[in-house]
């Protein structure tokens, strides 16, 4: 039998909050069992959650992690699915190199101030910190 979680052990399990688990749920990314009041996640639900945790630090918006998780539920042999979600990937892919030349070129442009700086600093007979 799988293992059966509550919204505290699933969280604690996953280093989130169980509010966390619950916005999830409420955004209709995870679908728990109920036993009266009392919510029963399953196996399925973390795998679902690493999967949201994985999107949301790739930087995937709730809308496209939703098309993902989607993908898993249907027939995963249908081209069209797997063509969107490559499709999507590239595009993650290509933005987050984007991001890593103008965090590089932001890092060289700050680089070349503090040598700058501390050149002048120095001309001046100050030593910096």
């Amino acid at each position: 039998m799988d293992k059966l979680y509550s919204v505290t052990e699933l969280a604690r399990d996953l280093g989130v909050t169980p509010r966390t688990v619950r916005f999830y749920e409420d955004q209709g990314l995870i679908l728990p069992q109920r036993a009266g009041n009392t919510r029963i996640y399953t196996h399925r639900d973390r795998a679902r959650m690493i999967l949201i945790l994985r999107g949301k630090r790739l930087g995937f918006s709730l809308k496209e992690i939703k098309e993902f998780l989607d993908l898993y539920v249907v027939d995963t042999t249908q081209v069209e699915q797997l063509q969107l979600l490559a499709t999507k990937v590239r595009g993650r892919i290509a933005l987050l190199e984007d991001q890593l030349l103008a965090v590089q070129t932001s890092l060289t442009e700050l680089r070349d101030i503090e040598r700058m700086t501390l050149d002048a600093l120095r001309s001046k007979g100050v030593n910096s910190a």
